[in-house]
């Protein structure tokens, strides 16, 4: 009998810790659960206020004929100085293509002017 019950107390001691460990985990797990919860709400609503946000900011400057007149200004000056950098960088990028197209021609005419010139030098020589 007092074997049986050593091992009886032993095996309490043993399950004493694991059940201990078990309570300690499923806070963290509770916790886990709640916050991934949270998250899954907080996300959604965050994304709407800050869409509602963003539509007051657009919207704002419209609400009077003079913000909106101005805001229109912005807009179309921005859209000009857009418009020329896009044109500049155009003309840039062909003023350089026919440069490089220039210096190809060039060069492919000064190889074969060569390649004449060599050949009527060794034709003499072959009759």
């Amino acid at each position: 009998m007092a074997t049986a019950t050593t091992g009886k107390a032993s095996s309490n001691s043993k399950s004493t810790p694991k059940s201990q460990a078990t309570k300690a985990k499923a806070p963290g797990r509770a916790e886990q659960a709640r916050a991934a919860v949270e998250s899954a709400v907080d996300f959604p609503v965050g994304a709407a206020l800050e869409l509602g946000d963003r539509v007051v900011e657009l919207v704002e400057p419209f609400t009077g004929r003079s913000g909106a007149q101005k805001q229109l200004r912005t807009y179309r000056t921005q859209l000009r100085r857009s418009a020329k950098r896009t044109e500049r960088r155009g003309a840039t990028a062909r003023r350089k293509a026919a440069t490089e197209a220039r210096k190809t021609r060039d060069k492919v005419e000064r190889e074969a002017r060569r390649r004449v010139d060599r050949v009527t030098e060794q034709l003499p020589v072959l009759r």
